[in-house]
C-alpha cells in the first residue's frame, strides 16, 4: 500500500473518542446519560439572523464569493471590532473563512516552517496541539496551574521563548478552562512579546462575549498596539451568536499577512459559504443586547455549578471568568477504589467512572493536555445541572 503522512504518526488516539465511545455504547443501551461534554451553546440562532439567509437565499446569493470572503462582510466584522476591541483595521485587513477551526490552521500554515515552535499554554483546546504539528510547527506546552486561575504568567512565557519560537497563542475565554485575562494580566504578557519581534501572536478570542461579573476580556493587540501588526485576532460567530452549523470565521491582521494567507486560502478553500455570510453580517451588524442576556443565564448556571462541585470533598472548582466550561480538579480522589474494584489513577479512569456509575458525560483532561482535571459544559438547563451533580456527588460518596 502506498505511504500516509508520517506527521500522523505522532497523533495519538484521542482521550475523548474513548470517552464518546463508550458513552454512545450507553446510550444505545437506553442508558439516561446527562451530556455535558459538548461544547456548544444551547440557545437557537436568533431570528433576525435566519431570516438574513433567508432572504439571501431568496434573492440567489448562492454563488461564489472571494476566497477570503465578501466584503460586505469584511466590512461588518472592521464595525465589529471597532466597536467591540477598539481596534482599527481596513477592508484589506479582514479575511473570512469556513469556521475559525480551519482558518487557524490555514494562518499556521502560512507562518510556520519545518520545525518551528508554537508555545500552547495548558490547558489547551484539544485541536491546538494537532494543528500545529499538521503544519509542520512543534507545540511547546507551558503549564497553567489551577491556583494560578490557569493563565500563562509572565515569566513563565518568557522561559519558554527562544530563536526558535515563531507563534504564542492566546486563548481568552479559555476553552476549557473559562479563565480569561484582565487589562493588567495581559498587559504582563505583551511587555515579554515586546522583546521578541520574531514572535507572532494568536489571540482566538471566540468566547469574548460569553463574560461574568463586569469582566471586560483583553485583546493584546489592544492592551498593546506596538503588536498590532503581527498579531492575528481570530473569531466568529459560532459561540457568541448560536451559530456552530453555519461556519463562519474571521481574522484581522496586517495587510501583508492577508497578502500571505490569501495564497494558502485560495488553494486551499473556494470560498466561505454565501448564505452563511449574509447571516453572519446580520449577527454583526444587528442587536447586541440579547448576548449579555444569554451570558447573564451562563453565569447562573456557572455559580450553581461551582457551589455544588467545590462543595464535594475531593474536587476543586475554580469560577472562571467566562466561556460556559468549568475545569475542576480532582486530586483529593486520586488512589481512591471505584465499587466495581478499579482504582482512580487519571482523568480517564475519573471520568469513565462518572460515565458508568453516575451516567453523566464529561471530558477527562488529558484531552487537554492537562490531567487530574475534567471539563464539563454548563450549556445546557439548569434542571439538568441540578441533576447530574446529584448523580457525581453520589458516585464520589460510593468510592472508598
Amino acid at each position: 500500500m502506498p505511504e500516509f503522512n508520517k506527521q500522523l504518526e505522532r497523533f495519538q488516539p484521542s482521550a475523548i473518542n474513548t470517552v464518546f465511545s463508550l458513552a454512545s455504547r450507553l446510550k444505545a443501551e437506553g442508558k439516561d446519560i446527562i451530556d455535558l461534554s459538548i461544547g456548544e451553546p444551547d440557545f437557537d440562532t436568533p431570528k433576525h439572523i435566519k431570516q438574513a439567509a433567508i432572504e439571501a437565499i431568496e434573492a440567489d446569493q448562492t454563488k461564489y464569493t472571494p476566497s477570503d470572503g465578501a466584503n460586505d462582510l469584511k466590512q461588518a466584522v472592521i464595525n465589529k471590532l471597532q466597536r467591540d476591541n477598539n481596534l482599527s483595521y481596513n477592508i484589506n485587513q479582514i479575511a473570512i473563512d469556513s469556521g475559525v477551526k480551519p482558518l487557524l490552521f490555514h494562518v499556521m500554515k502560512t507562518i510556520l516552517d519545518e520545525g518551528n515552535e508554537v508555545i500552547v499554554p495548558t490547558p489547551c483546546w484539544t485541536s491546538y496541539p494537532g494543528m500545529v504539528m499538521l503544519a509542520g510547527g512543534e507545540p511547546v506546552f507551558v503549564a497553567c496551574p489551577q491556583e494560578k486561575g490557569f493563565k500563562l504568567q509572565a515569566a513563565d512565557l518568557e522561559a519558554a521563548i527562544n530563536e526558535n519560537t515563531r507563534l504564542v497563542i492566546l486563548n481568552s475565554p479559555s476553552n476549557p478552562t473559562g479563565a480569561a485575562y484582565s487589562l493588567e494580566e495581559m498587559k504582563a504578557l505583551t511587555d515579554v512579546l515586546l522583546k521578541y519581534p520574531h514572535v507572532w501572536v494568536i489571540a482566538d478570542d471566540i468566547y469574548e462575549h460569553i463574560v461574568f461579573d463586569g469582566f471586560v476580556n483583553s485583546n493584546p493587540a489592544a492592551v498593546e498596539p506596538k503588536l498590532l501588526d503581527r498579531t492575528i485576532v481570530l473569531n466568529g460567530v459560532s459561540k457568541a451568536y448560536c451559530m456552530t452549523g453555519w461556519r463562519i470565521g474571521y481574522a484581522a491582521s496586517s495587510e501583508k499577512f492577508m497578502q500571505m494567507l490569501l495564497k494558502v486560502l485560495s488553494q486551499a478553500t473556494g470560498c466561505p459559504c454565501s448564505v452563511s455570510q449574509a447571516a453572519a453580517i446580520a449577527a454583526l451588524d444587528g442587536p447586541q443586547q440579547y448576548l449579555q442576556d444569554w451570558a447573564k443565564t451562563y453565569q447562573e448556571r456557572r455559580d450553581y455549578l461551582v457551589n455544588r462541585l467545590d462543595a464535594i470533598e475531593g474536587i476543586e472548582c475554580n469560577s472562571p471568568e467566562g466561556a460556559f466550561y468549568l475545569y475542576p480538579g480532582f486530586k483529593g480522589l486520586l488512589g481512591k477504589i471505584t465499587p466495581q474494584g478499579n482504582t482512580i489513577k487519571n482523568s480517564i479512569d475519573f471520568v469513565s467512572y462518572l460515565l458508568e456509575q453516575a451516567l453523566v458525560a464529561v471530558v477527562p483532561g488529558s484531552a487537554f493536555e492537562y490531567d487530574n482535571h475534567f471539563r464539563l459544559s454548563y450549556a445546557t438547563s439548569l434542571s439538568e445541572l441540578e441533576k447530574a451533580c446529584d448523580r457525581i456527588e453520589l458516585a464520589v460518596e460510593a468510592l472508598s
